[in-house]
């Protein structure tokens, strides 16, 4: 073999193509943009920072990102298109150098109850063809293994045409599937308390159904009232048992009412489909309730929760089925693959090993495949998401991160950096959307957006090297060394909340006692057991003054483009009553999703034009200009001001409106108060939900529950999406909320809301069934002090003792 050398000394003229090193952005005006322009060096790590609100998002995802994966979707075929989510060119002059982008986000992976970490990430279809090869005995196809696939079995007739003639011919069918058929691959069982559904002591007409939506006005009391098997002025406990039988478990049957064809359904099986089929973190809160005082929930007995079927657990390789391997730890799984040798499926044990070292890698070996996807958090799930891109042999892409700190201690964050790192020098675009120092500073190049939030942001601030930020007077780089500082006195508590013998999920009988009147940071790696100790625990029990515990989890903010923060948080509901008050008509005329509503748009105030595979275009509404209403509702007017121009304020302007005059509607002032003091002040309230930043919405929720009567606060990770700047504004906060005399408890990874703790909670020492166990409780000084747990030593070069 030979090889081939060069003989000319003289190195050659750079090629054409070498010369497009650069993503070039020039005029973006996507969302609060202002005619952005900058240029991207390629292959390196890129990182956009500036406060909350400020922009960073529609420049990476809504611009960059979503041109990139618009432009590759063109290149299918019409047929295949209309299969795909439709997407708009954004608002940019000029998009130039554009890679093939690969977007890691914080989306909530899909709540389905049947969805785990296995389905998810492909490690459990890996893991049913092993089984399925080598397990014994042996009981079928892979599909065998999945939870998600019935056994079916058909027999009968069927004619095949043959030339001139026809034959029948007898046929019979079967699949083995491997879901438990009592819990139909759930997991769990559920039994329904009839007293949740009516009040046997009313007719129907008399409103007997508590079910949430089901009033006798609308279709239901049509369909009720018209069917003819039963009488709805007759008191349910006077039923007859068919009666009883048709109004919870008749089957579906056509009725004829008033002439219109309609369909009549049991409640128990309508609301089955509609309730209880869907997983309960993703309804809406007042269904939720309803589902939780209705419902029972229990492992299902026949398949002890696996959701597999009698024969899928038996079937075993070296006595573990795939049952116990889905819910081992995930780096405990990884060592039982390691040590499996079977050439006749070498290259699937490759990569099944890759997959779980990948999770172990990442930070996620505490997990399981079994644990529900919707269970995740939202830096769970992103990490979840990273996994299929660790090993890729892909190059020349650009990956796009949506703060992939999030939900990691500072121990954890060297590693993240080094995997961000490691895809960079792959020759890969890496762009991250981050606030944390840490990431920022191994940044080749840093864009900082701002210089405030909203209307106020939406430029470019800075552009260049980490060390030019530091000295570059933005609002970033003036924050970008701040240390929070020990507190030299804490607060006395006032009382304590005991947790006994405490078990859930990976937690080792744990006792502690969490002080109330203070605030308290539960800290640890991720994985230690921190949620389980105050989701699982602490839920339950109620505040020292009798009032209950206000939980504020990182859940998402789930409304339409017709929600906004003022039919969020009930805003509108005082303001609307104080319209039809002041000029002598209904509420229902103040609402653009009611009577109100511009009869061209339907209250949207654009017009949608669906294209087929092509993007709909969106068009402002030509009656209404936008403005949501008919032109009658806009004519009356309380303060000066017609409806529209009240939801075109910002919550700052709106809090002095309606705090004097005319216009003073102290209900609407008091929820416009807890918006500003969460530092959503430059929100347009009636700016549509889909639009904030994931740091919003979670503020959004908070200023939200500070309302509800609530003795004790937990907070999960309320740093996430906020800028260095605005956590000394949630420092405050959360002072007012304790000196107002709450209880405020922290789950948090921020060494700055750590600093102020007055008591910390450390969990660990490791993750998974290495945590698990308290191993520090006091003051942040002897923690700083004792220096004894990963946290502690991170927090002491933190406030640099």
């Amino acid at each position: 073999m030979s090889t081939a050398t060069r003989t000319d000394t003289q190195s050659p003229a750079p090629h054409i193509a070498d010369s497009h090193d650069l993503i070039r952005v020039h005029g973006a005006r996507v969302n609060n943009l202002k005619d952005v322009s900058i240029e991207i060096p390629k292959r390196r790590l890129t990182v956009f920072t500036g406060v909350s609100g400020s922009g960073k998002s529609s420049l990476v995802f809504g611009t960059i990102a979503a041109e990139s994966q618009r432009l590759i979707n063109e290149t299918y075929s019409a047929f295949v298109q209309g299969f795909m989510p439709t997407l708009g060119r954004p608002e940019v002059d000029v998009l130039d150098g554009l890679t093939t982008a690969i977007i890691v986000d914080q989306q909530r992976m899909g709540a389905d109850p049947r969805s785990t970490v296995g389905t998810a990430t492909d490690a459990n279809a890996m893991l049913r063809i092993l089984f399925s090869r080598l397990a014994e005995p042996h009981i079928g196809s892979p599909k065998a293994f999945a939870f998600n696939v019935p056994s079916v079995r058909a027999s009968g007739a069927i004619t095949i045409d043959r030339g001139a003639g026809s034959k029948a011919v007898k046929k019979t069918f079967s699949v083995t599937g491997g879901m438990c058929p009592r819990c139909e691959g759930r997991g769990t069982v559920s039994d329904i308390d009839l007293t949740q559904l009516y009040d046997d002591g009313k007719s129907l007409n008399e409103g007997a159904l508590t079910i949430p939506g089901y009033s006798m006005d609308g279709w239901y009391g049509r369909i009720f009232g018209g069917c003819g098997f039963f009488d709805p002025d007759k008191p349910i406990r006077k039923f007859t048992k068919k009666e009883l039988h048709d109004l919870l478990h008749k089957e579906p049957t056509k009725i004829k009412v008033d002439g219109i064809n309609l369909t009549y359904e049991g409640l128990i099986p309508k609301i089955q489909k509609s309730m209880l089929s869907k997983d309960i973190d993703a309804l809406q809160p007042h269904i939720r309730a309803f589902v939780e005082r209705a419902m029972t929930f229990a492992t299902c007995p026949e398949c002890d929760g696996t959701r597999l079927s009698e024969a899928a657990r038996s079937s075993r390789i070296g006595g573990i089925s795939i049952a116990d391997a889905c819910a081992m730890q995930i780096s405990d799984l990884a060592a039982w693959v390691r040590g499996l040798d079977e050439p006749s499926v070498a290259p699937l044990l490759a990569t099944l090993r890759q997959t779980l070292d990948s999770f172990v890698e990442i930070g996620l070996g505490y997990l399981s495949l079994d644990r529900p996807s919707g269970t995740l958090s939202g830096g769970e799930a992103q990490r979840v998401k990273m996994i299929r891109h660790l090993g890729s042999s892909l190059t020349d892409t650009t990956y796009v991160f949506d703060e992939p700190t999030t939900g990691l201690h500072p121990h954890d964050i060297q590693r993240m950096n080094n995997l961000l790192l490691r895809l960079r020098d792959k020759g890969n675009t890496v762009l991250v959307v981050e606030h944390k120092p840490e990431t920022i500073s191994i940044a080749d190049h840093v864009v900082d957006l701002g210089p405030g939030a909203g209307a106020a942001g939406g430029t470019v601030c800075f552009e260049g090297t980490v060390e030019g930020l530091r000295s570059g007077g933005t609002v970033t780089g003036r924050h970008f060394d701040d240390r929070a500082s020990l507190k030299e006195t804490v607060r006395t508590p006032t009382g304590a909340l005991e947790i006994r013998g405490a078990t859930s999920h990976n937690l080792r009988d744990v006792d502690v006692d969490v002080p109330l009147g203070v605030l308290v940071v539960v800290t640890g790696v991720a994985g230690s057991g921190k949620s389980s100790l105050v989701h699982g625990s602490l839920r339950q029990k109620p505040g020292a003054d009798g009032e209950g515990v206000v939980s504020i989890d990182q859940g998402a903010i789930r409304g339409s483009r017709r929600s906004n923060p003022a039919t969020y948080t009930g805003l509108l509901d005082p303001i609307r009553k104080a319209f039809a008050k002041a000029n002598g008509v209904k509420p229902a005329l103040f609402s653009a999703n009611s009577e109100g509503a511009c009869p061209s748009c339907n209250g949207a105030g654009v017009l949608y034009t669906d294209l087929a595979m092509m993007a709909g275009v969106a068009t402002t509404c030509e009656e209404c200009e936008g403005k949501r209403f008919q032109v009658a509702v806009l004519d009356y007017h309380l303060g000066g001001r017609d409806i529209s121009e009240v939801l075109a304020m910002s919550v700052t302007e709106a809090e002095e409106f309606f705090a004097e005059g005319e216009a003073k509607i102290p209900a609407a002032h008091k929820i416009l108060t807890r918006l500003a003091d969460v530092g959503l002040g430059y929100l347009t309230i009636g700016q549509p939900l889909t639009t904030l930043s994931g740091g919003e919405r979670q503020r959004l929720k908070l200023a939200t529950h500070m309302a509800e009567k609530g003795g004790v606060y937990v907070l999960d990770e309320p740093t996430t999406g906020l800028h260095l700047a605005d956590v000394e504004q949630l420092l405050g906060l959360l002072d007012r909320l304790v000196d107002s005399g709450k209880s405020v408890i922290v789950v948090e990874h921020h060494q700055a809301v750590m600093a102020h703790a007055d008591w910390i909670i450390d969990l660990g020492p490791g993750a998974g069934h290495d945590g698990g166990r308290i191993v520090f409780e006091g003051t942040p000084s002897d923690l700083v002090a004792a220096r004894s747990t990963l946290t502690g030593e991170h927090l002491a070069a933190y406030v640099g003792t």
